[in-house]
């Protein structure tokens, strides 16, 4: 099971601006559990203090659960719910903030598991140029 991520510091200052905590965009896999259902979701963007996803079946707005992405867990509410024809974006509001180091470890996930793809990719395009199975 995916081990809790502790909450920020107190003492870590939030930057002045329109956003108290910067967004980092990603698009990686994720699973949104909550008690109604688990779905995998791709995480669009992450901050200290929250999380967007795109999910097959969005969840109503004020329901908890929580985003387990590799080894991390962080559990919320969903503040907001779009809905589209094949889907849909969440908006999750976590209990607590995770610190900025966790939210730069999950960039260096996404960095890795993209690094991964392309070599499987290239690879992949090698053995078809080559004729091997």
């Amino acid at each position: 099971m995916a081990e809790p991520v502790p909450p920020a510091d107190a003492g870590e200052t939030k930057p002045v601006g329109h956003r108290g905590s910067a967004r980092l965009r990603l698009a990686i896999s994720a699973r949104l559990v909550s008690i109604y259902s688990t779905q995998n979701s791709i995480l669009l963007d992450i901050s200290s203090t929250g999380v967007r996803l795109a999910l097959h079946q969005p969840l109503p707005i004020n329901q908890s659960g929580y985003i387990e992405l590799g080894r991390f867990s962080v559990f919320g509410l969903i503040i907001r719910a779009e809905r589209g024809r094949d889907g849909g974006v969440n908006a999750m509001l976590f209990d607590e903030p995770i610190a900025k180091a966790h939210v730069l470890e999950i960039r260096k996930l996404a960095e890795d598991l993209e690094l991964l793809q392309r070599e499987a990719l290239l690879d992949q395009a090698r053995r078809w140029v080559t004729g091997e199975k």
